[in-house]
């Protein structure tokens, strides 16, 4: 389980959340829960575009989704079984929306 690791939702909601981001720090381990932000399908969630900087676009299987950065809660681990991908790619981006939600500017 790594930071930036992008798991299948297995909750009831994963029709509008099929994609879940580990945004944990690494250096946090052995606690039952992960701290994860929602991956919201962009055709689905948004009829505007999203301020890109607190929702920044994050591809899965090449599709858009949007980051719910506002979303973001501490789930079960036992939670994440299926890794699908990774957001190594999209670090600044998760960075910076966390640090706007946050206020560290």
């Amino acid at each position: 389980m790594s930071r930036f690791d992008i798991y299948a939702n297995s909750g009831r909601n994963r029709r509008d959340i099929p994609f879940l981001v580990d945004v944990q720090n690494n250096l946090i381990s052995g606690l039952a829960t992960r701290i994860v932000v929602p991956l919201r399908p962009l055709v689905v969630y948004f009829a505007a575009s999203p301020p890109s900087d607190l929702f920044p676009l994050i591809a899965v299987h090449g599709e858009q989704h949007v980051f719910d950065c506002p979303q973001l809660a501490a789930i079960p681990l036992k939670q994440l079984k299926i890794l699908v991908a990774t957001a190594q790619a999209y670090q600044f981006a998760i960075q910076s929306a966390l640090d706007r939600l946050f206020g560290a500017y």
